[in-house]
This record gives structure tokens, C-alpha cells and sequence, in this order.
């Protein structure tokens, strides 16, 4: 397929922080970006060149903002099947509708891996709406579960944790779950870690993963990542990956092997999915050393936004590249690095006390243009590179804590 070379019109489908980074990428590398978007003003909107409001669910509104670009990627995976087939059908799409059509749901991408051998977590589909299929699920994890929609689920959204011994809340939540369409009953797993794979393909198979991030999440919500790698780090391989300065979370469960094997894993997945594009492989590592596939993000990830300051090559700039044809850049770290969300919470005593959390050395400050912070609403990230590991994460997480400290 013909390469989209600087000069081109590039479009984005999803007006947030990730079309936001996007296009911030695209400008600086020589594109001009187009968004389309439901709301007036939104993050992606803001920085780019032009902008078109309309609804998600409109196939025909999408299909005609298709027409007017050279190229079209996007900022989430939520979009219906049938607009990325109108698109399909007048510029070029990556990542295209098997890659949606699988992740969108959770089911399918379930059933997808499995099929593949790929490990997953031990689960029970209720698709009909009974309770009492709910009620047997449930009691078949007797150390806890999760119950989760199948579709349009994130950061925690669309998901009730059960207990062992679950509350009659939870049980009435879950049954709401259940009633609303169909739910994926998960076994509740005891976590040693939580790692992501962020990678790209190209439309040649090439594929350049970045080294292993591992989060922590708070709430469901992804809190803090750190890229403990150093540029002395040289691949993904088994014998290439060595700790920078950051204790083993899982106390050795983090072997060599182990994130080689989440590597090898990310790889089959986008090429099962025939996926073209900058996308995200989540993982669990139990406690008893087992590793899983946890979810598949056919886009960046929140995880992998350090790659701005920590990688040769950000995610987005890798993004364009995958979407335009040009070869992938590298992926090799630059430093150590941490990255914290900022949530809606830190504005809860006013406005933060962004000098006194850029005293930090080598801390960077990235806000989205939200114009209103609720709790909870993912407003901006900073990110901290250091010489190690444990010294990025120390930084990204007293900058962080100086932003409460609110001037009087």
C-alpha cells in the first residue's frame, strides 16, 4: 500500500486525550489532522487542524469525514462495525474491523484467545440474562470473582467486585450487570503484578514491542507505571531485559522469562487480529507465577505515555508511522521513567500547585484541555525519568503529592 508521506491529511476518530497526543505527533512530524468528534472543544479538537462534531453512531456523517482524509486511525475501540466498514470503503483504516470487531467485546476476545492457546483468566459467559446462571457462576469461584459487561467497559467501568462470600449489594449490582446485556464472570485472581505490552505492527508484519510496563492500579483506574529499563537494556528477548533500580513487586515473579513470554504473546495477538497499528496487550501475573492476558487495546495506552520522554520513539509518533506506511521507529528506552494520572480529585481543594510539583527534577507535566475536573476523569499525567527505576517512580509520586499541597 502507498505510503502517506508528511503533507498528508491525517484523521482521527474520537476527540480525547489519546486523538490529543495524536495529533500533536502528527502536526510535528508535517501532517495536518482532522478530528471527528461529539463534542465542541474536546481535548483532540483543540490541536488540531480542523475538526468535525457529529455523532458516533452516525455511519453516514463518519463515512463522509473518512472521505476527507488520507488516512483514519482511532482513539478507541468502541466505534460500530458498520462505520468502520463505511470508512474502510473510501480511505485507508488501521486498525481495521477484525481488530475492533474482537476487542470491543469481551467475550469475543476471550474466546479469541483461548482459541489461541493464549492464557486467560478462568471464566463463565451468562449471555441470557438469568440470574440464576449469574447465581451459579458466582458460587463457582468460591475465592471471588469479577463480574464485567462483555461490551464498552473501561477504566473499572461496567464491573462489580464480588468477595468471597459476597454482600447482597454486590449481588444485586451484578444482576443489574446481567441484566443489561451479557457479562463475563471472571475468577478473582491473587496479583503479584499487573503488566502492559505496548507495541506496534506494521501492514508488512514488522513488529517493535517497547520493554514491559508495570502498573498499579487504584480503584480500577491505572495510578502509577513504571518503565524501570535503562538504555543499557537492549531488546525484549529472555536475555536481554534487566531491572534498573526498581524492587521486584512480585519479590521474583518478574523473571526474564516471564515478560519474554508477555512479549511473545503481544505479537501472536496482533497478528491473530491482523492488526495494523500502535495497540496495548494488559497482563496479570498471579502470585502462584502464572501469567495472563488480561485485556487487548487496539490504541495507545494509558501506560505507555512515558514513552514521550522515555523512548526513542513516543507511542504516538509510532502510531503515525504504523498508519502512514513509514517504518517503524525504535522503541529502545532513553532512561528509566514513571508516569502518575491526575485525576479530577487533585482539584478538590482548588486549583493544584503545578511550581511546587515542577521542583521535581526531570518531572514533565502533560494536561489534556478537559475543561471540567470531576472525580475520577483522567485530566493529565506527569512523568519522571531518572537515572533508575525506584528514583523515577520516588519523583513522579512526591510531585504528584506536592499538587495537594494547595496555596492558602
Amino acid at each position: 500500500m502507498e505510503t502517506c508521506l508528511p503533507g498528508a491529511r491525517l484523521g482521527v476518530l474520537g476527540g480525547g486525550q489519546l486523538g490529543r497526543m495524536f495529533a500533536l505527533a502528527a502536526r510535528r512530524m508535517g501532517y495536518a489532522v482532522s478530528v471527528y468528534t461529539d463534542q465542541v472543544g474536546s481535548p483532540a479538537a483543540q490541536v488540531a487542524d480542523s475538526a468535525v462534531v457529529g455523532s458516533y453512531e452516525d455511519v453516514d456523517a463518519i463515512a463522509g469525514f473518512a472521505a476527507t482524509v488520507d488516512a483514519l486511525t482511532l482513539e478507541f475501540e468502541n466505534f460500530a462495525a458498520e462505520a468502520i466498514a463505511a470508512a474502510e470503503g473510501v480511505t485507508r483504516v488501521r486498525p481495521g474491523r477484525l481488530a475492533l470487531h474482537v476487542t470491543q467485546h469481551r467475550l469475543r476476545e476471550k474466546e479469541f484467545l483461548a482459541r489461541r492457546g493464549l492464557p486467560v483468566v478462568p471464566y463463565v459467559a451468562v449471555t441470557n440474562g438469568s440470574v440464576a446462571e449469574l447465581g451459579a457462576a458466582v458460587a463457582g469461584f468460591d475465592g471471588g470473582c469479577l463480574v464485567k459487561t462483555a461490551g464498552f467497559g473501561y477504566d473499572g467501568k461496567g464491573q462489580v467486585a464480588l468477595g468471597r462470600g459476597p454482600t447482597a449489594a454486590g449481588l444485586a449490582a451484578a444482576a443489574a450487570l446481567v441484566g443489561a446485556g451479557p457479562v463475563v464472570v471472571e475468577r478473582r485472581l491473587e496479583l503479584a503484578a499487573e503488566l502492559s505490552i505496548v507495541a506496534a505492527r506494521g501492514a508488512d508484519g514488522a513488529f517493535v514491542p517497547y520493554l514491559p510496563v508495570i502498573n498499579r492500579h487504584v480503584n480500577q483506574v491505572l495510578d502509577v507505571s513504571s518503565s524501570p529499563w535503562g538504555p543499557a537494556t537492549t531488546d525484549a528477548s529472555a536475555g536481554g531485559l534487566r531491572l534498573h533500580g526498581l524492587d521486584d513487586p512480585t519479590g521474583g515473579l518478574l523473571t526474564p522469562v516471564v515478560l519474554a513470554a508477555a512479549v511473545e504473546a503481544t505479537e501472536a495477538i496482533f497478528a491473530g487480529l491482523e492488526f495494523v497499528g500502535l495497540g496495548c496487550v494488559e497482563f496479570f501475573v498471579a502470585a502462584d507465577g502464572g501469567l495472563y492476558v488480561n485485556e487487548v487495546a487496539p490504541r495507545p495506552h494509558n501506560s505507555g505515555h512515558l514513552t514521550i520522554e522515555a523512548c526513542a520513539t513516543s507511542q504516538f509518533e509510532q502510531q503515525v508511522r504504523a498508519l502512514c506506511g513509514l517504518p517503524l521507529g525504535s522503541s529502545a528506552p532513553l532512561a528509566p521513567a514513571a508516569m502518575a494520572n491526575l485525576l479530577g480529585d487533585v482539584w478538590g481543594g482548588g486549583e493544584p500547585d503545578w511550581a511546587a510539583a515542577l521542583r521535581e527534577p526531570s518531572v514533565r507535566l502533560h494536561l489534556y484541555g478537559k475543561a471540567a475536573a470531576r472525580p475520577g476523569r483522567k485530566m493529565g499525567h506527569l512523568t519522571a525519568v531518572a537515572p533508575d527505576g525506584a528514583t523515577a517512580l520516588a519523583r513522579v509520586q512526591r510531585a504528584r503529592s506536592a499538587l495537594a499541597k494547595q496555596r492558602r
